[in-house]
């Protein structure tokens, strides 16, 4: 399941209208960083997230969309609390991929397979 020539192109045209859509640095400032990476077998979504605990950042795929949240607890308001949100729409169904993800030192990245191929269906990435 490798990338076709026009999935080559249709990403790098993704990626500039990402990159340079304003929107995207808002949220970079206002929710947290995230960057994007390509190497020859994996897309990586790295997010940046230093004042979190792996166990409060959830990771979802939703076809095309990478959905990533961090929430903050607060002890003292259980009902209150930090809550950031960041979706990355991909130009392809990303539930046909493979996706993993690893949270070290406060940043997240996310792995995903550009040759191996997914469970096909929505799901929760889970963090070691």
């Amino acid at each position: 399941m490798s990338e076709k020539p026009n999935d080559s192109s249709k990403m790098e045209k993704w990626l500039e209208t990402y990159f340079l859509d304003p929107l995207t640095t808002y949220l970079d400032h206002m929710q947290f960083r995230i960057d994007l990476y390509e190497t020859d077998k994996k897309w990586i979504v790295e997010a940046v997230l230093p004042d979190f605990e792996s166990s409060e950042i959830t990771v979802y795929i939703n076809e095309n969309e990478l959905i990533i949240t961090a929430t903050k607890k607060d002890d003292s308001h259980p009902s209150k609390g930090e809550r950031l949100v960041r979706k990355v729409e991909f130009p392809f169904q990303i539930i046909e991929k493979k996706v993993t993800a690893l949270f070290s030192n406060g940043t997240l990245e996310v792995f995903i397979s550009k040759t191996d191929p997914g469970l096909g269906k929505n799901r929760f990435v889970t963090l070691p």
